[in-house]
């Protein structure tokens, strides 16, 4: 919803033009290494993906049904733009279906009367299931999303089960605790689940966020109502499959496809949803903050937007350095809410830098994320890839300098080539705005104070990266960084017990670890009178 309107609102200052972004820039040569980047490699005809696309309906109630409308919406193949399959659209009265069964769940059902060991084994069949459907599972992910089936089966799906079998661990460990009076009384704190949850995940990272979200929900004893993306609403109906496999009872669990404007908008405002979890853009987030506000005040977790600064100290090791931002921002398309989006540099070891940084986005390998060896797929759908070059005719327009990529890859799909700008300002929008793309922005830097100050210059918090030899300069710059998280010589690492959330305008709360639990949990305090106690 709210990714259509900035497309919008740049589409009125700002129009992709190959022919523009070759003609103009600091150093007409570069043009000419953008013009051997797109001749080297030539994309092939699709490669088919080894699964059958078997679900489309919205699971409600432990069953698979059509839409109440009996619409459905196209899901489509970002690698040609192609439509694989015809999705059930969700609406008001779809979502209404689903929050009844929920909260039936809830109230009547088995599910949060089970013991929490109960509870626990459910989700670990669900894992091994997940194991056992891992190829096909991956494959579905990566037609529908783009990106390479490699990360898919063997970085995203063993995360995907991990994350389930942590949660299972932790739901016979919730409990609360006694505590001590000034008064003759007996005072417990219990912990108890919040009701029926509402889930709204992102087209990014669909079986990631889902774990995120419906994981700690579960284990704390919820029940859920769980929107997928438009975009990628393929695997989540699949891992309902699995876990009625797994024994979930009917109404635990609920999945609805849809849009947001209309089955996103209905389940944020809801009366009977008792808690709302979001992953997005910053400006939906606000929309969805709105709506569960103006309804029953439902609590919300909110997990947003960011411009991650990745920091390049002047004791760095270039290559290593180089490799790394690499990673941090051009990994999943680019398409990463705490991507390494603002490369600074030292100004020491900047044109190193640069000239490495260029060279490794030439030699990434763009193309079917079938192929083995694929590191990036193509955009997820026109609106992102249009939004994309449009940032990167903005670049241009504000006189970064191009280094390398800038155009569309191929002529089929929505791959966009690998792309480096140096000498980019604070002030330009592509310093400031959330691109998700495979954009690489590098600025310069001269020292510590002068590189915190700019990295906190920014309305997100997410996340950060510091690159350094130096352990009190990583300690410094690790404390005074306003963001959720601080990688030291490292990026993108999402163990399931480290937690996840941003400062700022990027979100609420926390995802993962101990502290997700707490989104999902309400805390009574129980206080009863003692008579005659031998001890207080």
């Amino acid at each position: 919803m709210a990714a259509r309107r900035i497309s919008s609102l740049l589409s009125r200052s700002l129009s992709a033009s190959a022919s523009f972004l070759l003609s103009r820039g600091k150093n007409p040569s570069r043009g000419r290494s953008i013009y051997r980047f797109i001749t080297a490699t030539a994309l092939e005809e699709p490669i088919t993906p080894p699964v059958q696309i078997s679900y489309t309906q919205h699971f409600i109630n432990g069953k698979f049904v059509d839409a109440a409308s009996g619409k459905t919406f196209p899901a489509y193949d970002p690698r040609t733009g192609e439509v694989i399959a015809h999705v059930a659209e969700g609406d008001n009265e779809d979502v209404n279906r689903a929050v009844a069964a929920a909260r039936k769940a809830f109230d009547e059902g088995p599910w949060p009367k089970m013991s929490a060991y109960e509870r626990s084994l459910i989700m670990l069949r669900f894992a091994d299931l997940v194991d056992k459907h891992r190829d096909e599972l991956a494959a579905l992910e990566s037609w529908n999303s783009g990106k390479p089936y490699e990360q898919s089966a063997k970085s995203e799906l063993p995360s995907f089960a991990r994350l389930f079998r942590y949660y299972a661990g932790w739901a016979d460990k919730i409990h609360g605790l006694t505590v001590p009076a000034d008064s003759n009384h007996y005072v417990q704190t219990l912990h108890e689940p919040i009701g029926v949850a509402g889930q709204i995940i992102p087209w990014n990272f669909p079986l990631i966020m889902l774990a995120w979200k419906v994981g700690p929900a579960l284990a704390c004893g919820n029940t859920i109502v769980l929107k997928s993306a438009e975009q990628t609403p393929l695997t989540a109906l699949h891992a309902a499959k699995l876990f009625q496999e797994a024994g979930l009872p009917p109404g635990v669990l609920n999945i609805v496809s849809g849009y947001g404007p209309s089955a996103g908008a209905a389940l944020a405002s809801h009366m009977n949803v008792d808690k709302l979890a979001f992953t997005g853009s910053t400006e939906t987030g606000k929309i969805i903050l709105e709506l569960a506000a103006k309804s029953n005040l439902k609590s919300v977790t909110l997990e947003l937007g960011g411009k991650s600064p990745f920091i390049v100290c002047e004791d760095a090791d270039v290559d290593k350095a180089v490799e790394l931002a690499h990673h941090a921002l051009f990994f999943n398309q680019g398409q990463c809410c705490c991507a390494g989006s603002r490369t600074y540099v030292h100004e020491r070891v900047y044109d190193e830098f640069v000239e490495k940084a260029k060279a490794r986005a030439l030699r990434r390998v763009v193309g079917d994320p079938f192929k083995k060896g694929v590191e990036q797929g193509p955009q997820i759908d026109s609106d992102q890839f249009e939004k994309v070059l449009r940032y990167i005719r903005s670049g241009v327009e504000s006189n970064a300098t191009l280094e390398c990529g800038g155009q569309r890859f191929g002529s089929k799909g929505y791959f966009i080539q690998p792309t480096v700008f140096s000498n980019v300002e604070d002030d330009m929008l592509i310093a400031q705005d959330e691109i998700f793309g495979p954009v690489q922005s590098i600025l310069k830097f001269k020292n510590v104070d002068e590189v915190i100050r700019r990295s906190n210059s920014t309305r997100y918090g997410l996340a950060a990266g510091i690159f350094t030899q130096n352990v009190d300069t990583a300690n410094t710059l690790s404390r005074a960084l306003r963001v959720g998280t601080v990688w030291i010589n490292c990026f993108d690492v999402f163990d399931a017990a480290i937690p996840f959330g941003g400062y700022k305008m990027s979100g609420i709360g926390r995802e993962k670890g101990i502290y997700s639990l707490n989104n999902y949990l309400q805390v009574k305090a129980v206080v009863t009178p003692l008579k005659n106690p031998a001890w207080l």
